[in-house]
């Protein structure tokens, strides 16, 4: 396969990643389960960027660790989500955004 196919199907897999993620984000009322649709778009966009650059400069590292920096970064901020999300449902018994917009204080 040329250089040129098999970035338009990263690119493809990526564009896929991202449509399913903003669906499961937009489509669900479950705190968790918009987390989940977020970290999927965010992960398409991640795939999408680090494809792009390794095909337009592959001898750079730097784009890279860019990604491996965003990828770290993302996962701590899920997991800070997480656990806020589990601290709230330990608090209130709360799970649904409806409910947690009442939340004050």
């Amino acid at each position: 396969m040329t250089a040129e196919l098999v970035l338009q199907i990263v690119l493809t897999v990526a564009a896929a990643l991202v449509g399913v993620g903003v669906f499961g984000a937009l489509s669900q009322q479950s705190i968790v389960m918009i987390m989940m649709g977020f970290e999927l778009a965010l992960n398409g966009v991640l795939l999408g960027g680090a494809a792009a650059w390794y095909f337009l400069a592959p001898q750079a590292p730097d784009a890279q660790m860019v990604v491996v920096v965003a990828l770290v970064v993302m996962a701590v901020e899920m997991a800070m989500g997480f656990a806020a999300t589990i601290a709230i449902y330990r608090a209130r018994q709360v799970d649904m955004v409806d409910m947690a917009t009442e939340l004050q204080g």
